[in-house]
């Protein structure tokens, strides 16, 4: 350390005894307010952060430069300088007719990506007139029951050149063979399609509990994707390990991080063990995160997640492909954060989310509707969300420099923190045997859980302050437009699939299901194939979804106590 160095050192020393002089004196005249930590983030946060808390930082091991391992400062040297995020809102409700004209919206809007969401019988394995699907019908995503649902939800959309993501799990491998089937009637070669099947089922067990089968069938679905998409589909995402529904079950920042990467890790594992090369896949594993409300905070598990990703490929897993130790990654503002009350409140919660995940470093972006608390997100609802990060892109100037916070004694001293509120929870992952036996026993449920009754305690007690609700109140209701479906979409989508079922070859259809259960029953196929098979010939989503429940039965969850 040079002269320089040690003097400002000394002196820095000095100023803050001087502060901490000045913290205690107001703490004991606001004493609720000036705790030496403030507790209500996930991590202990000091008043006052300063170069002493970085001490241990190496800037060239942990930090480096953008574009360069370990990738804290963004996987692209020129970050959004030189390409923006790609814009990609979540759309989908009714008919498949619908949610295709709201994608040509956003598109003539200026957004650059498609995002599907699909409704709770698609999502789930049902046919739409399905007894189980009865009340159901497009109300939180698209109705996709054949290949023909399919081919009319992406007419006309320009597949070959924007990326296309879809939020399914359980039935993802048969939803994604549609989505090939549907752009090769079209002419498009598998090749040439880009996007991402979300196919995080670890999440379902540990946090949304949209799963169908047992997790090791499931497993081996979503192996059979990755494999599959090594294969035949190099510009295609397989899966997109999502913290976004731990974090909206209730979790903290440090264990949306922590058991989203050790979801990430297991999925290696297994196509590892199916003897995959681990660069032959790893590039095309991508993530998909929550951006909630405490700024730094998000910002900085967004840099110790690439940190982490990093580190492991390359150390633990033996990658060599720079591009197996990117972690890019999908981010979504916080839908549990959006509230009834004083809806217009959501647009600033929704601004301030976006410019985290931006500052973090984010290569896609959805930003939720004012309206989404009370219904799907109206056409000006949505319109003022894509503006709210056309706005960040081009108004702001946070997109002049890469990684503008970096090097900040905050947010360093908070990555840090992040990172080894991670690791921690890895070694309790190990210790319980690894992710399906602590998936087993409830740790994962139990740990959020826990966090999701401290944050409701805090709100109820004051201590944390959500505008509008606890604090803040207006009596006065808030009008909003609320979205209206075609009320005649349910009975257009019944009669499609009638006559699907009508001017199929059923013949056919039988012998492509046999074909897929006999596959099932094997360990050592890949049921891509078999499943593109019998979607061709416009077999159900049901129909297939069925062969799998006879072969490898429905999960219960074990009471968790």
């Amino acid at each position: 350390m040079n002269l320089y160095a040690a003097n400002a050192l000394e002196e820095l020393a000095d100023a803050q005894v001087r502060w901490e002089e000045a913290r205690r004196a107001a703490a004991e005249r606001m004493p609720e307010r000036y705790d030496e930590f403030s507790t209500l983030s996930g991590v202990p946060i000091r008043g006052l952060y300063t170069p002493r808390d970085d001490a241990d930082l190496d800037y060239g091991r942990d930090l480096g430069l953008p574009g360069e391992y370990p990738y804290t400062r963004g996987v692209h040297a020129t970050g959004h300088r030189a390409r923006l995020w790609t814009m990609r809102m979540f759309a989908g409700f009714g008919t498949a007719e619908e949610t295709n004209a709201r994608f040509k919206y956003l598109l003539a809007q200026g957004q650059t990506g498609l995002s599907v969401a699909f409704d709770m019988p698609t999502l789930y394995g049902y046919d739409t007139d399905a007894p189980e699907a009865e009340g159901e019908f497009g109300l939180c995503g698209v109705a996709v029951s054949t290949l023909r649902d399919m081919e009319v939800l992406l007419d006309d959309l320009p597949l070959a050149d924007v990326t296309t993501s879809m939020t399914i799990n359980s039935p993802a491998a048969i939803i994604w063979a549609m989505y090939i089937a549907a752009a090769e009637k079209r002419g498009i070669a598998r090749k040439r399609l880009g996007g991402t099947l979300q196919n995080d089922i670890l999440k379902e067990y540990i946090a949304q509990k949209e799963f169908i089968f047992p997790p090791r069938p499931s497993m081996r679905l979503v192996t059979d994707t990755i494999e599959f998409s090594a294969q035949e589909m190099p510009r295609w995402n397989p899966v997109s390990v999502s913290g976004y529904h731990i974090r909206e079950a209730g979790s903290t920042a440090a264990q949306e991080l922590a058991f989203t990467l050790a979801d990430g890790l297991e999925y290696v594992r297994w196509a590892l063990a199916r003897g995959l090369a681990i660069d032959d896949f790893a590039p095309r594993i991508s993530f998909f995160f929550n951006a909630h409300n405490d700024f730094f905070e998000e910002i900085a598990k967004y840099r110790a997640a690439r940190r982490i990703w990093a580190t492991e490929m390359r150390e633990t897993f033996g990658a060599q492909n720079p591009r197996s130790w990117l972690m890019r990654f999908h981010t979504q503002t916080a839908g549990v954060s959006l509230t009834a009350q004083q809806p217009l409140n959501n647009v600033a919660r929704v601004a301030l989310q976006a410019l985290a995940a931006v500052l973090g470093g984010t290569q896609s972006l959805h930003t939720n509707s004012l309206d989404e608390a009370m219904a799907l997100p109206s056409e000006e609802a949505v319109t003022v969300a894509l503006r709210t990060q056309q706005i960040i892109a081009h108004e702001s100037g946070v997109t002049n420099t890469v990684d503008p916070l970096g090097g900040s004694y905050f947010v360093e001293a908070l990555t840090d923190e992040m990172e080894r509120q991670a690791r921690a929870y890895f070694d309790q992952i190990e210790e319980r045997g690894g992710m399906l036996p602590a998936l087993e026993e409830g740790f994962f449920q139990r740990e959020i859980t826990e966090a999701a009754v401290r944050f409701q305690r805090e709100v109820e007690a004051g201590r944390r302050i959500i505008v509008g609700v606890n604090d803040y109140v207006s009596g006065e209701q808030s009008r909003v437009p609320i979205l209206e479906m075609d009320v005649e979409g349910y009975q257009r989508q019944l009669t499609r699939l009638a006559e699907v079922r009508r001017t199929r070859d059923s013949r056919a259809v039988q012998s492509r299901l046999a074909e897929l259960k006999q596959a099932a029953r094997r360990e050592d196929a890949n049921l891509m194939p078999f499943l593109l098979d019998a979607v061709g010939e416009y077999a159900t989503l049901q129909e297939m979804m069925d062969v799998f429940r006879d072969v490898w039965g429905e999960y219960e969850e074990p009471v968790i106590l």
